[in-house]
C-alpha cells in the first residue's frame, strides 16, 4: 500500500492549491460502469493457454515497482539499441530496440495478450473483411508490438493518402485494439477490487485487507490520449474504434449524430466525391491524388472529444475527467492550456494519468506546429491541482512517487522521420519498458525527376546542430546569392522547408533590395495570385516558396528556370514535384544546399548509400543528372 507519507504529501499539495476538497465530477464512475460482466472469463487478467496460465503484459506492467535508482538512470536519457530484426512487411527496413528482443512468434492459443471477447470480435472482423491468416497479419503483428508496452517510433508507415490504405488501416486497428485492451483490463481490475472490498465490508470482519492489491487507480480516469492532425482523420479513427468494440459493449453509442455533425461522414463524402467524378470525367484534377485524398472531408485542426466506455455503452462527448480515451489535436489542447492559464477555475488535470499516448500521422502534425505537440508532452503526468473525486487510498505508488512518465507508453507513427520526431522520442519518452524504432535503407527518388536538369548539391559545414541555421544562411549569402544577384536571368525559385528559414531569407532579400515576391504560410490569396503572375511575367526576379504552402496548396508555379533548394523538403515527393516545375530546354539550373545534419532528408531523396558518401566525402559538390 502507498505509504502514509506519500498520501499525506499529496493531500497537502491539493490542500495548498484548493484549500478544500473537490467534489466528485457529475459524470464520474457509476454503478453501471463497474457492474460485473456475465462471465468470469471477461474479468480474467491472465492469458490462458491450454495447460498454462501466463501473466499478461498489462499485469506485469502495473505490478512492476520502479526504484529511484532506475528512475534516475532513465532520466539520463541514454538509450542503447542492442538488437535488430528484419521488418518482413517493409522492404529494406528493420526494427531495432533496447533491452532484450521480444519479437518472436506468439503462442497461437494465447489470444496474443487480448481479452477473450476482444480477441473473438477482432477475429470476426478480420475474417469478415476477407482475411484468412490472422497470425501472420500486419495488424496482429503490430498489436503484439504495442502490447509489449515499449515506446515505438515508426517513421516509415505508408499513409492512406499515398495508396497505403491497407497498411494504414492495419496499424490503426492494432493501436486501437491495444487501447481497448488497456481500458478494459484497467476496468476489470477496479471492478474486481471493488467487489472484494464490498464483500469484506459485508462480512463484518475487522482485519485490514492487504493494501498493495488495491492500488489500481491514477489521479484521474483518462488513460489513453490519441493525437491527430485533422478532423477527417479523427473521424476515421473514432469510427473504427466503435467498429472494433464488441457488440455487447456498444449496445448504445451516445451522441453519434452530434459526432457526425461535428466531424462529417465518410458515406456523405464518398457520395459527393462520386457525383463530382461523374460531372468531371474529362477534366484533369488540379491537385495530385495524395493531396485530394488527405484533404477530403473536414480538414479543421481544432477538435477534442472524450470517449467513455461503460458496461454496454460508448459515451461520446463525455466530461474529460470521466472519459477513458481523449482524441484531440495539439492545437485544441494548446487552446485548453491557454484558457486554464487565464482562468484559475479551469485546469487540464485530465492529462495527469495518461498511460498510453498515440501520435498518428506525425508527419502532418509536423507541418502544422510541432511546438504545440511538445507543449502537450511537457504537461503530461503532472500532479493535478485538484482532487477530482480521487480515492487517495487507491492511487498507484508510481503516481505518488512522481514516476508516472516512466510508465507511460508513447507510440509515434508517421510517413517519414525528422529531427523533431527523433528529439521527442529521445527526450520525452522515458518508458522503463524500453524502446523500439524502425530503421530503413532508402532508394531515393531521383529517377522520378523528369526535367533534363543538372542537380548540383553543395555541402556546407556546421560545427553543431545548434549552428546549422546560421551556417546555412552564411553559405547562401557568400556563395549562392552573389551569383544570382549579378545575373540578369529571372525565374529564380528559392525553396525553404521551414517558416523560420523563410523569414530569415525574406529579411535578407529585403536588406539587399532584391527583386522578389513570396508565397509563404500566411500569404493571403490575393497576394498569392499577384505574386504568381509577377513571377511568370518576369516582374519579380525571385520567388520565395515554402514546403508548408506546397503541402497545403500544391501549386504549379510557372516560369521557373533556376531552382535553389535552400533546405531539402521533408516529404520526398515534393523534391521531384518542384524540380519538375522547371520550364524550358536551355539554361535550366538546380542547386541544393545540405549539411551533415540534413541526413534524414538527404537519404530519402538521393538514397541512403549515396547520402552517407556525400556527407563523409572530402569533396563538397556533387552532381546528379
Amino acid at each position: 500500500m502507498a505509504s502514509p507519507a506519500k498520501i499525506l504529501t499529496y493531500l497537502i499539495i491539493l490542500y495548498n492549491v484548493n484549500v478544500g476538497t473537490e467534489k466528485q465530477t457529475e459524470d464520474a464512475e457509476t454503478e453501471d460502469d463497474l457492474e460485473t460482466s456475465g462471465t468470469d472469463e471477461d474479468d480474467d487478467l491472465t492469458v490462458c493457454g491450454p495447460s498454462t496460465v501466463a501473466t499478461s503484459s498489462f499485469t506485469k506492467r502495473v505490478e512492476y515497482k520502479l526504484s529511484k535508482v532506475e528512475a534516475d538512470d532513465l532520466s539520463k536519457k541514454k538509450w542503447k539499441y542492442t538488437w535488430e530484426v528484419p521488418a518482413a512487411d517493409i522492404s529494406n527496413c528493420k526494427w531495432v530496440g533496447t533491452g532484450e528482443c521480444f519479437l518472436k512468434d506468439d503462442d497461437l492459443s494465447s489470444n496474443y495478450g487480448l481479452k477473450q471477447k476482444l480477441y473473438k470480435h477482432w477475429l470476426d472482423v478480420y475474417k469478415t473483411s476477407g482475411g484468412n491468416d490472422f497470425h501472420s497479419s500486419k495488424q496482429r503483428w503490430f498489436f503484439s508490438l504495442c502490447n509489449s508496452y515499449r515506446d515505438i517510433l515508426h517513421g516509415e508507415k505508408k499513409p492512406f493518402y499515398h495508396k497505403g490504405l491497407q497498411e494504414d488501416s492495419n496499424i490503426m486497428d492494432a493501436y486501437l485494439m491495444h487501447s481497448l485492451n488497456h481500458i478494459f483490463r484497467t476496468r476489470d481490475l477496479v471492478r474486481k477490487n471493488n467487489a472484494k472490498i464490498d464483500k469484506h465490508q459485508m462480512s463484518g470482519k475487522e482485519e485490514i485487507l492487504p493494501g498493495d492489491n488495491f492500488l489500481d487507480q491514477g489521479f484521474t480516469r483518462p488513460k489513453i490520449l490519441i493525437l491527430l492532425p485533422l478532423r477527417s482523420i479523427a473521424l476515421r479513427v473514432i469510427e473504427r474504434l466503435i467498429q472494433l468494440t464488441p457488440a455487447n459493449s456498444k449496445v448504445n453509442v451516445e451522441h453519434i449524430d452530434r459526432f457526425y455533425k461535428d466531424f462529417g461522414s465518410e458515406e456523405v463524402s464518398s457520395d459527393k466525391e462520386e457525383e463530382q467524378s461523374k460531372n468531371a470525367k474529362t477534366k484533369k484534377p488540379s491537385k495530385p491524388s495524395d493531396h485530394q485524398s488527405l484533404f477530403k472531408g473536414d480538414t479543421r485542426d481544432d477538435f477534442m472529444i472524450g470517449i467513455k466506455f461503460t458496461r454496454k455503452t460508448i459515451k461520446l462527448y463525455g466530461d474529460f475527467y470521466s472519459s477513458d480515451i481523449i482524441v484531440a489535436s495539439p492545437l485544441e489542447l494548446m487552446t485548453k492550456f491557454g484558457k486554464a492559464e487565464k482562468n484559475k477555475e479551469l485546469d487540464t488535470d485530465y492529462l495527469s494519468s495518461i498511460e498510453v499516448v498515440i501520435i498518428d500521422h506525425a508527419d502532418v502534425i509536423s507541418l502544422q506546429n510541432w511546438s504545440f505537440l511538445t507543449s502537450v508532452f511537457e504537461r503530461l503526468n503532472h500532479i493535478p491541482s485538484k482532487q477530482h473525486g480521487t480515492n487517495v487510498m487507491r492511487i498507484r505508488p508510481w503516481y505518488l512517487d512522481g514516476f508516472a512518465r516512466f510508465y507511460r507508453q508513447t507510440i509515434i507513427l508517421g510517413y517519414y522521420l525528422n529531427p523533431d520526431m527523433n528529439a521527442l522520442f529521445n527526450h520525452h519518452c522515458v518508458n522503463y519498458q524500453g524502446k523500439v524504432k524502425s530503421v530503413c535503407e532508402h532508394r531515393g527518388v531521383l529517377p522520378k525527376v523528369l526535367s533534363q536538369v543538372r542537380q548540383i548539391y553543395e555541402r556546407f559545414d556546421a560545427s553543431s546542430i545548434a549552428d546549422v541555421d546560421d551556417a546555412r544562411l552564411e553559405y547562401f549569402e557568400k556563395k549562392v546569392f552573389p551569383k544570382i544577384k549579378d545575373s540578369d536571368q529571372g525565374g529564380i525559385m528559392l525553396f525553404a522547408s521551414s517558416y523560420f528559414e523563410f523569414v530569415r531569407l525574406r529579411n535578407f532579400l529585403k536588406s539587399q533590395n532584391a527583386s522578389f515576391c513570396l508565397l509563404g504560410d500566411y500569404t493571403n490569396q490575393k497576394d498569392i495570385s499577384r505574386a504568381r503572375v509577377w513571377f511568370f511575367e518576369g516582374k519579380r526576379k525571385i520567388m520565395l516558396y515554402t514546403e508548408r504552402i506546397h503541402f497545403y496548396r500544391r501549386y504549379k508555379i510557372r516560369g521557373i528556370r533556376n531552382l535553389i533548394i535552400y533546405s531539402l523538403p521533408e516529404r520526398k515527393e515534393f523534391y521531384y514535384e518542384i524540380v519538375n516545375m522547371l520550364e524550358g530546354s536551355d539554361d535550366l539550373a538546380c542547386t541544393v544546399l545540405f549539411s551533415q545534419y540534413d541526413k534524414l532528408q538527404l537519404e530519402r531523396i538521393v538514397g541512403t548509400a549515396p547520402a552517407k558518401r556525400m556527407i563523409k566525402s572530402e569533396k563538397g559538390v556533387f552532381v546528379f543528372c
